[in-house]
């Protein structure tokens, strides 16, 4: 188990949303980004019951960062801002995805998504 549960406090998501979760470990879940017209898959980052409760009360998407131990909010420091226009557990409840309007860059890279430079070599 990670040390975060015990430094975060109790979060105000709505207790109906958070019996349907089913986080890891360390409380957390991923958290998929998804440009809402497009349907471009943006990225992946990980929440927590608070940072869910935080994205959809404030329109805004807010991830846990697992290697600084804080909240982070998308493009506060970048201004590639993630305006939230939808969000839906999946069947499991062990993952959101989280329909936005991307302002700019995803990518901390600064490309367009975090998934524009990886393509691995597959069978046709």
């Amino acid at each position: 188990m990670g040390g975060m549960t015990s430094s975060v406090p109790a979060s105000a998501l709505d207790p109906a949303i958070a019996a349907r979760l089913k986080r890891d470990a360390d409380g957390l879940f991923p958290a998929i980004a998804q440009q809402h017209d497009t349907g471009e898959v943006l990225m992946l980052g990980w929440m927590d019951d608070e940072a869910l409760h935080r994205t959809l009360t404030t329109g805004r998407c807010t991830y846990w960062s697992r290697s600084r131990g804080e909240y982070w909010v998308k493009g506060d420091t970048s201004g590639h801002v993630q305006h939230v226009k939808s969000v839906a557990l999946d069947c499991d409840g062990d993952t959101v995805l989280v329909k936005v309007d991307q302002v700019g860059a995803a990518c901390h890279t600064g490309d367009r998504t975090c998934f524009d430079a990886g393509a691995l070599p597959t069978a046709e």
